[in-house]
């Protein structure tokens, strides 16, 4: 069959690629080992595009020319072996769809921060009056967006396992906010396979391209020499003063992105609407990119000064009796729940706990001897936490629901503290998704 396509998985990521296969006149079809959503499989169906569901027809599918694989699907997973054996090209949705679109791609990846720093460049940008979506990783899929519209730039935020399938794609801005162990299990439990992972964003950059990453994260910088790109470099800090990029002093952010610059962007850290070390570096990130694309000083000190954070992270739900409660559930793992308690400026009950993915504590302990005062398990499975606690806080107590463990949590604060819930573990044991766990968080809050 001439140009035949392969999706694997049938999610966000799988449905648009298929829809725009379908709008470019190729011949797709779409395979999921499980089933199919309802509103996926309806568009399918509208769009006449075959599928299967609950298993793989692997006739067809080693038939294939190339294949788009769901960044979820494992490189160990048997069919994906046979593939790779056959040496049919396998390629994310992301790659897929740059084929379609000569918009400039602004590429956001990193352990944490990605989500922020994405909806805070598309906010900056939208500001700036550009035609610009956000797209990738973050909700809606990069190959749905190109079929419906064309826009000029896109913010897209990028997950190693979408990295790993791309070979041609290029980011014309790459950001890379820190580099922390994570999903090291698809990466036979090596720190380095990770971390070449992420550098695949600066792929195929030339010298025209800018990549914007962190002076002050460790496995980047250590990483950098080893990993050849052609791209500018503009770094960002918190701790040293740079000639190139951005940084803070005094409370104050500087930015100058290139030699001799007639206006470097200064404002206040305290002017910013994303409060905690973490959201500083993200708003310089966005910065930076708001320089390089020559928009107006006066106009990204706005963006950063009104922007209003994404659901589930640091996310202010309710003041109730002086006692404020924050959402943090997108917190799942522990660097996310590190940069969650150092923004943190009251006495804080601490919500935490769920499927744990090997986590080591370690580095939350000062954080938390400093910061916490009770901490409140939201789990099945809590004994690493007391275990790593224990000695460092006033109480640990166990709860095996949201609502629960909200009601603890206020019976316990006083007022003037705070009522946080970041994680640090994944949330498969009592909710769907960490969407779930903040919107049960948020549901109890607002029953108190």
């Amino acid at each position: 069959m001439e140009n035949n396509l392969i999706i694997l998985g049938s999610g966000e990521s799988g449905t648009g690629a298929a829809i725009l296969a379908k709008q470019k006149g190729l011949n797709v079809f779409v395979s999921d080992a499980g089933k199919i959503s309802e509103n996926y499989k309806s568009e399918l169906i509208t769009n006449e595009i075959p599928f299967e569901e609950n298993g793989h027809s692997e006739e067809i599918i080693l038939s294939a020319i190339e294949i788009i694989k769901s960044p979820g699907i494992d490189e160990k997973n048997s069919l994906v072996k046979k593939i790779r054996e056959k040496k049919i090209k396998i390629i994310s949705e992301i790659e897929f769809a740059a084929r379609y679109t000569n918009a400039q791609k602004i590429c956001i990846t990193g352990t944490n921060g990605k989500t922020t720093t994405t909806t805070l460049v598309t906010h900056l940008l939208k500001k700036a009056n550009l035609n610009v979506a956000a797209a990738g990783n973050i909700g809606t899929s990069f190959a749905r967006l190109v079929s419906q519209k064309n826009y000029d730039y896109y913010v897209l935020e990028i997950s190693s396992f979408q990295l790993d399938d791309m070979y041609d794609f290029k980011a014309e801005t790459a950001v890379l906010t820190n580099i922390t162990p994570d999903h090291l299990d698809r990466y036979d439990y090596s720190i380095q396979k990770y971390v070449d992972s992420k550098f695949r964003i600066t792929q195929n950059q030339t010298e025209k391209d800018n990549f914007i990453y962190c002076a002050d994260d460790e496995l980047t910088i250590n990483n950098l020499s080893n990993h050849n790109f052609s791209s500018n470099p503009i770094p960002f800090s918190y701790s040293q003063k740079l000639a190139i990029g951005a940084y803070v002093a005094d409370g104050e952010i500087f930015s100058t992105i290139k030699t001799n610059q007639l206006n470097p962007l200064t404002m206040l850290t305290s002017e910013l609407a994303l409060r905690g070390r973490h959201n500083t570096y993200n708003s310089m990130a966005a910065a930076i990119i708001g320089q390089s694309l020559d928009i107006r000083n006066e106009t990204i000190r706005e963006a950063l000064m009104d922007f209003q954070n994404v659901e589930h992270r640091l996310e202010k739900v309710a003041t109730i009796r002086g006692i404020d409660f924050i959402n943090d559930s997108k917190a799942t793992n522990v660097n996310s729940a590190w940069y969650a308690l150092e923004s943190m400026d009251k006495p804080t009950i601490w919500i935490a706990g769920g499927t744990d993915k090997g986590n080591d504590y370690t580095m939350l302990k000062e954080m938390v001897k400093e910061k916490v005062r009770i901490i409140v398990c939201l789990g099945l499975d809590n004994s690493k936490i007391h275990e790593a606690f224990g000695k460092d806080v006033d109480m640990i107590i166990n709860t095996t629901s949201a609502q629960e463990a909200v009601h603890v949590a206020f019976k316990l604060s006083k007022s003037g503290e705070a009522v946080l819930l970041s994680p640090a573990c994944a949330s498969f044991d009592l909710f769907k998704n960490y969407e779930d766990r903040g919107r049960q968080f948020k549901n109890a809050v607002r029953n108190l």
